[in-house]
């Protein structure tokens, strides 16, 4: 068993979704939005540099110390996976974990809306997941592939930086292709897929010019492309990919984009109001004629409006969302208004609250309506509240000095 493990496997136990191993700071983990530091001594540049490289083959210690980062991915049987990242700064080598649960979730398990099955069933056409780092978008893409390869025969070609959730033969055909393993990179898939039969292409993540081209010209060579990208609502994912292309192209770019659109699902990941898991919320533009009209004719500003006068066909604002989550108690007024698109709709709820700037995301739970305590913001020094038996954050049988390295 490598020795960073452990620090895993507690990770895992805390439902945390992130583990920093930092140098100069005893490990870190994120649990519901918030940073809790183990009760173990403070780690030095060898230790964490030792704990990395007793995990990589020779091939990625070779690549690591010529680029000095790395993406990977890492799993303990019968536990979970785990994608790493590691970086030198200052101080020396820093470690990045986020916790992969080892099955495969469903669309009920995340609170993703079953309007998009039917989304997944369209043969043809682009569908993008949105939102921030850290909203969940990689675990949304896993259950719609995992959808397909559940309900139809399809040949399903994954390309992802690193693999995440592994798909098992089900009805379908799924074969996973890894960056820098597998292939080059996403463009370098994406040309090759149109050679390799796949009904359906999943691309992690479309992030510069080519990609997205690509993408968009294999949407509409008859298949169904499913990727992310780090916006924060849907009628801005549009402008992003218009805006990515040169102004003499954009025109042609909007005829393609407003026929192969299938659907924007934006999504955040908000702490609860007990403070004990994460809550999903989002935001879900459909394709059709009218969307596809605005986005040739350069209205896309006129999005949230189709958007909210398409209720009946299962597209959401952002807002009406956190409006369900707060009347169902699942998350505090405070998050709303932080959350909100407009922030005043919610003022009702919390009188005295603050109303925050458009997109500021929080990272910790506030105070509920009823006065409950503030939870301190992420990153300050904290003491996890005192369990039963063992405290949290403590390693079971070892020592609070290092034993690494």
């Amino acid at each position: 068993m490598a020795k960073i493990d452990a620090f895993l496997k507690k990770a895992v136990e805390m439902a945390a979704s992130d583990l920093h191993v930092s140098v100069g700071s005893p490990p870190v983990v994120r649990q519901f939005g918030q940073l809790k530091k183990f009760k173990f001594a403070d780690l030095n540049a060898a230790q964490t540099k030792a704990l990395l490289y007793e995990i990589l083959s020779p091939e990625q210690i070779r690549e690591f110390e010529s680029t000095m980062d790395l993406d990977f991915a890492y799993s303990i049987p019968d536990l979970a996976r785990f994608r790493g990242n590691a970086f030198v700064q200052r101080k020396g080598i820093d470690i990045c974990f986020r916790v992969i649960k080892a099955h495969l979730p469903s669309f009920a398990d995340l609170g993703i809306p079953e309007v998009m099955k039917k989304v997944s069933e369209n043969h043809q056409g682009l569908v993008l997941i949105t939102g921030g780092a850290g909203s969940g978008k990689s675990t949304t893409l896993a259950a719609l592939v995992d959808y397909i390869n559940t309900n139809r025969a399809h040949h399903v070609l994954t390309v992802e930086e690193p693999i995440e959730y592994v798909h098992p033969v089900k009805a379908g055909a799924v074969n996973q292709r890894q960056i820098g393993l597998h292939t080059k990179s996403y463009a370098n898939s994406l040309k090759a897929a149109l050679r390799e039969n796949p009904d359906v292409v999943m691309v992690g993540e479309l992030r510069d010019l080519e990609t997205i081209s690509l993408a968009i010209s294999a949407s509409e060579t008859g298949h169904l492309v499913i990727g992310s990208m780090n916006t924060s609502s849907a009628h801005k994912t549009v402008d992003k990919i218009i805006d990515s292309y040169p102004s003499n192209q954009q025109n042609q770019i909007r005829a393609m984009l407003g026929e192969s659109l299938k659907a924007v699902f934006t999504q955040r990941l908000l702490p609860s109001a007990d403070g004990r898991r994460m809550v999903l919320a989002y935001e879900l533009l459909l394709g059709s004629l009218q969307l596809g009209n605005l986005i040739k004719d350069g209205k896309t500003f006129q999005i949230p409006n189709l958007m909210q006068t398409g209720k009946n066909r299962g597209m959401r604002l952002m807002d009406d969302t956190l409006m369900d989550l707060l009347r169902a108690g699942k998350i505090t007024p405070e998050i709303a208004i932080k959350n909100a698109a407009n922030p005043k709709t919610f003022a009702q709820f919390a009188p005295k609250a603050a109303i925050e700037p458009e997109g500021a995301i929080p990272s910790a739970t506030p105070a509920s309506a009823s006065g409950s305590p503030a939870r301190p913001p992420a990153g300050a020094p904290t003491s996890p509240s005192k369990p039963a038996s063992p405290a949290p954050g403590v390693i079971p049988g070892r020592a609070t000095k290092p034993g690494v390295g």
